[in-house]
């Protein structure tokens, strides 16, 4: 099969396109001949040298796809070969075949196409389990996102939206911010012109907000305890600005605040079959009826993965990039 490799760490011309054998499934996997794969910023990271894939996992990048299933390991399986499936994968993504557990294997939503299909795992699961599950945003309460036409930011608007949430983001340019309110944000904040602090202070009256998506990190942490209400919780999910801040302490504890943080990829199968039956329970069914939709802002065939890094990096795209195969 042909994939894409990262022949060095480097800049987006390290990745080539490579012959190697198709793999295949051990117990509780299926094997999915690929047609569409996501982009996303740990690919960037994992080509730079800076997230190496966890042990047992492919090196080639790559941790979502849609495709068609073409074998099944051992164990029984809920699955059949010629099922259409998006998945959430560990690596292995850009090729023409890829691994996937069974369990994290859902079902491409009624009337979307595989491409759009392949930009659902990695984002829905990042956010069902850092926003609803880890920080407990409840209707009524109010998501603020870092990043808002990131896949990450128009997923989470969109989610929060749908479970009677209010929504502030920040975007760099006043595009961007009107793209994020006309997909359902109740503010958007231009992060080049505006103090997102002295913003979100005004916007709620002094109160602050309940939950923040982070992916910025760096010197954004302490501006965030400023936009932060009594009792709110910060889930930190990247860290684009760097991994060291100083902060004042004393906020977190006058106002009984919860830091928090997480990566997918490293954990554990049943964790994220956790998260996948949650998806199929409460979102798919958004999904399914078109309430809520991925953003595709591009896509590139297989072959011209260093040019679909290139857009990434540039930051000029609005929610997903997506690889056809």
């Amino acid at each position: 099969m042909i994939a894409i490799e990262i022949t060095e760490s480097g800049t987006p011309e390290v990745l080539k396109p490579t012959q190697c054998p198709v793999p295949t499934p051990s117990a509780g996997e299926v094997l999915i001949k690929v047609a569409a794969a996501g982009i996303n910023r740990p690919d960037i990271m994992q080509r730079k040298g800076l997230y190496p894939p966890p042990p047992g996992a492919s090196d080639i990048p790559g941790l979502e796809i849609a495709g068609t299933v073409v074998a099944i390991g051992e164990n029984p399986t809920r699955l059949k070969e010629g099922d259409q499936v998006c998945a959430l994968v560990t690596g292995g993504g850009y090729a023409e075949y890829c691994l996937a557990s069974a369990d994290l294997c859902l079902p491409v939503p009624r009337d979307m196409s595989l491409s759009e299909a392949a930009a659902l795992p990695e984002t829905f699961f990042t956010v069902w389990s850092n926003v609803f599950n880890r920080a407990r945003l409840a209707a009524g309460e109010t998501l603020f996102v870092h990043g808002g036409t990131s896949g990450i930011g128009t997923t989470a608007i969109q989610l929060a939206k749908a479970f009677d949430a209010k929504v502030f983001v920040t975007a760099g340019t006043e595009a961007k911010c009107r793209f994020c309110t006309e997909l359902g944000a109740d503010a958007a904040i231009n992060y080049n012109e505006q103090d997102f602090a002295e913003e979100i202070r005004q916007l709620t009256s002094g109160k602050g907000v309940n939950v923040i998506l982070d992916m910025i990190g760096g010197d954004y942490f302490p501006r965030n305890l400023k936009c932060m209400a009594f009792d709110a919780r910060l889930v930190q999910i990247a860290l684009q600005k760097g991994t060291t801040s100083e902060i004042d302490l004393l906020p977190i504890m006058l106002k009984r605040l919860t830091i928090t943080g997480s990566t997918l990829r490293a954990r554990d199968t049943a964790f994220k079959a956790d998260i996948a039956k949650n998806l199929l329970e409460n979102v798919w069914p958004l999904l399914d009826y078109g309430q809520i939709k991925p953003i595709i802002h591009a896509t590139f065939p297989l072959k011209e993965a260093a040019q679909a890094h290139a857009l990434m990096e540039s930051g000029q795209h609005i929610g997903k990039i997506i690889l056809t195969v």
